[in-house]
């Protein structure tokens, strides 16, 4: 009896739990291929981005420079973030530095939970997959041991077809949640480490503008940065916030 078979025998909780692990074996393997494509890219994308904007003469030719090298979006919306608010906010009350500080950390959030996308998924799978195969494994089990009962005395051949058959459930359930656990690990550290060069970069931006030294993407004249005071002590970095 092949597992084709299995499934064509079993009954309603058996198939629920092989469609199950199906579901979530296509589901983890799309997230993996997915975020492979996108966590190299992304890669790229800082390194090429934090560069190209370094090697600008300023703000203005940065974000014409990024748009071309941060396919992904990475770089370009922190630089974005630093355009001064609309005088008569709230956004725009404090110093420099404080604004600063808060539009960049929203925007380095923006970016992370876009980075971070899918890792839930896997990480799910992972944990529970398992144990739904074990389920299937646990419910075959006393179907095959049932029947057996029913059927009077047993062989040692009579018994091992069936719990050997529904051994493969767990065996299913292990095949699925290990591709998806080293996925979540793999892609766990390498987005550490993206996230840890944009949170870099974010403070020695927030350090650059504070100054008043260059203008922002928009064009508009910077704030004069306020003088060292009580006030300019509460600035918080963009990696404390995030």
């Amino acid at each position: 009896m092949d597992t084709l078979q299995l499934l064509r025998q079993g009954d309603a909780v058996t198939r629920s739990v092989a469609v199950l692990l199906l579901a979530m074996s296509v589901a983890s393997w799309v997230v993996i291929l997915w975020k492979a494509w996108l966590v190299r890219r992304a890669e790229a994308d800082v390194a090429a981005g934090t560069a190209a904007f370094w090697q600008a003469a300023d703000i203005a030719q940065a974000c014409g420079r990024l748009k071309s090298v941060d396919r992904a979006g990475l770089v370009l919306p922190l630089v974005e973030a630093t355009e001064p608010p609309a005088p008569g906010v709230l956004a725009s009350a404090g110093h420099r530095e404080q604004q600063l500080t808060r539009t960049l950390r929203d925007a380095l959030h923006r970016i992370i939970d876009r980075l971070q996308f899918g890792q839930v998924l896997l990480a799910t799978v992972g944990a529970t997959a398992p144990f739904v195969g074990l389920l299937g494994t646990v419910w075959g089990l006393y179907h095959a041991l049932t029947g057996l009962a029913g059927a009077g005395v047993a062989s040692i051949d009579q018994v091992a077809g069936p719990v050997g058959e529904a051994l493969v459930m767990t065996a299913g359930g292990l095949a699925v949640a290990i591709p998806a656990v080293l996925g979540y690990n793999i892609f766990g550290r390498r987005i550490a480490r993206i996230e840890a060069d944009l949170e870099g970069f974010a403070r020695d931006l927030r350090d650059l503008l504070a100054g008043g030294a260059l203008g922002v993407a928009a064009g508009r004249p910077p704030q004069a940065r306020s003088p060292l005071g009580a006030g300019q002590g509460h600035g918080v970095s963009a990696v404390e916030g995030a």
